[in-house]
């Protein structure tokens, strides 16, 4: 199934966290939070504005980002966990 967000919405796929502290220790699952950590999967065609305009999304499918902690809807597309975040929910870009 594909799904084309609307507006300034954007999809994403969180991405795993490690399962051990630097230390060592190895986390439970129960302890773990949630990763605010993301790979853009597809984004939406832009924010209208009022005077009728689009503003086109500055994110771009394939980046990595990071996002506020209680953002977003979350969905599942083909037995996986996927998110519907708005672009200003978005924190940073993470660059390589």
């Amino acid at each position: 199934m594909k799904i084309r967000p609307l507006g300034d919405r954007i999809l994403v796929k969180r991405l795993e966290q490690e399962q051990k502290t630097k230390g060592g220790i190895i986390i439970p699952d129960s302890a773990q939070e949630k990763p605010q950590e993301a790979e853009i999967v597809a984004v939406g065609d832009g924010r209208v504005l009022e005077d009728g305009s689009k503003r086109r999304l500055e994110l771009k499918v394939g980046e990595r980002i990071l996002f506020t902690k209680y953002s977003g809807t979350e969905i599942k597309l083909d037995g996986t966990e996927h998110l519907i975040l708005k672009e200003e929910d978005v924190l940073g870009v993470i660059q390589k």
